[in-house]
């Protein structure tokens, strides 16, 4: 009778097995990204479930990949699979940036929203009506983890910096999943807001999430026709201010040296060709703005005044007489929480058109009055 109980066990053990996918199996393409560079969608033949494989999720990382199976129908993840599983259709999320609100806000499910890290800093309508109900979970080594629990928490979304998030060990010694939502990564306006489609993946709304991201690059290479085909000059433009005592300048590659091209502008700095922001010394950048026709993104600077103030030097350049400074501060909320940097991730068409009105305004019959996310100093 042993010997018999023995038999049916390895019976089902053999059958349970070869029933079960290995990694190797997670070989058909789902869904690879044509902007965005840090994330595809596996599948297998004959199953649901897929695998969200995010490639070099911080800075400085190198052939570092994470990986998350979304489980459908009750599959288990893999055989020699190291990653972490949700069931799709995830309910219950924790967004560590207000960028992934603004993701889940677009696929038409910010509601599934659970916690967020500084309330006080989103823009989001809906998280900002319903506080009383989303958790505020904390910052950086502050997180208050019992609250990810009281909320139930399906999933995490996380970010790196210059290295894993340092949530990762509780949260594997909780249970509660994650996904690394690497969007700020990519240098490519349209890029960062493909990522919709990884975070939909994972909401199972696939085709929603594609549905979603496909009219943005419609739109955005429609307007970036219209201001190549425009005979205009090109301006000259300076960006930022000093930060933490640098005036840091991003690459030729970056995401704002590709906005400003788009948009028919000409960045003043060509030096930095690497893949990060690299600080030059006061003088260098009074040189570059003395040769500017326009400046943007002057920090948290909203009016002239405060400009003058701090930059004194430089209120006799053409750029500043001519008031001919803009900044991505018309939405910025009273508790100091800017759209800019949420929503306008998922809306790289509607920033090119604020900057194509401030460079080429010819192009498009708007009016400054009208852009969303800049406006000029005053």
């Amino acid at each position: 009778m042993k010997k018999l109980i023995w038999c049916w066990w390895l019976l089902l053990l053999l059958v349970s097995c070869s029933q079960r996918a290995a990694i190797e199996d997670f070989n058909l393409k789902i869904y690879t990204p044509e902007y965005a560079s840090g994330f595809d969608i596996l599948g297998a033949e004959g199953w649901k479930s897929t695998i969200i494989r995010v490639f070099n999720p911080w800075q400085g990382a190198e052939n570092t990949q994470t990986l998350l199976f979304v489980s459908r129908d009750g599959e288990k993840a893999p055989r020699g699979f190291e990653g972490q599983t949700v069931e799709a259709g995830a309910e219950n999320i924790i967004c560590l940036s207000s960028t992934h609100v603004a993701m889940l806000d677009a696929l038409g499910e910010v509601g599934r929203v659970r916690g967020v890290s500084g309330i006080d800093y989103i823009s989001n309508e809906y998280v900002r009506k319903n506080a009383e109900r989303i958790a505020d979970i904390g910052y950086d080594r502050n997180i208050d983890y019992e609250k990810i629990v009281a909320q139930r928490a399906d999933v995490v979304l996380l970010f790196g910096i210059s290295g894993a998030s340092p949530m990762e060990s509780k949260l594997a010694e909780l249970g509660i999943p994650y996904l690394y939502v690497g969007e700020y990564l990519e240098e490519s306006p349209i890029g960062k807001s493909e990522w919709v489609v990884a975070v939909a993946e994972m909401l199972d709304k696939r085709e929603e999430g594609i549905t979603c991201f496909r009219a943005i690059p419609e739109r955005y290479n429609s307007l970036k026709a219209k201001v190549k085909a425009c005979a205009s000059p090109r301006p000259r433009v300076m960006v930022n201010t000093p930060f933490g005592g640098q005036w840091f300048m991003p690459s030729t590659e970056s995401y704002v040296a590709r906005l400003i091209a788009d948009a028919g502008g000409d960045f003043v700095y060509q030096k930095n060709t690497s893949n990060r922001s690299v600080p030059i010394d006061i003088e260098e950048a009074y040189l570059l703005a003395s040769e500017a026709d326009v400046w943007v993104n002057v920090g948290t600077l909203t009016t002239q005044k405060e400009f003058d103030m701090q930059f004194p030097k430089f209120t006799v350049l053409r750029c500043c007489r001519e008031d001919r400074i803009y900044n991505s501060s018309k939405r910025i909320s009273a508790s100091g929480s800017n759209d800019y940097w949420e929503s306008g991730v998922m809306h790289p068409d509607v920033v090119l058109s604020d900057l194509v009105e401030i460079f080429h305004p010819e192009v498009q019959d708007i009016g400054e009055e009208e852009m969303y996310y800049y406006c000029r100093l005053k």
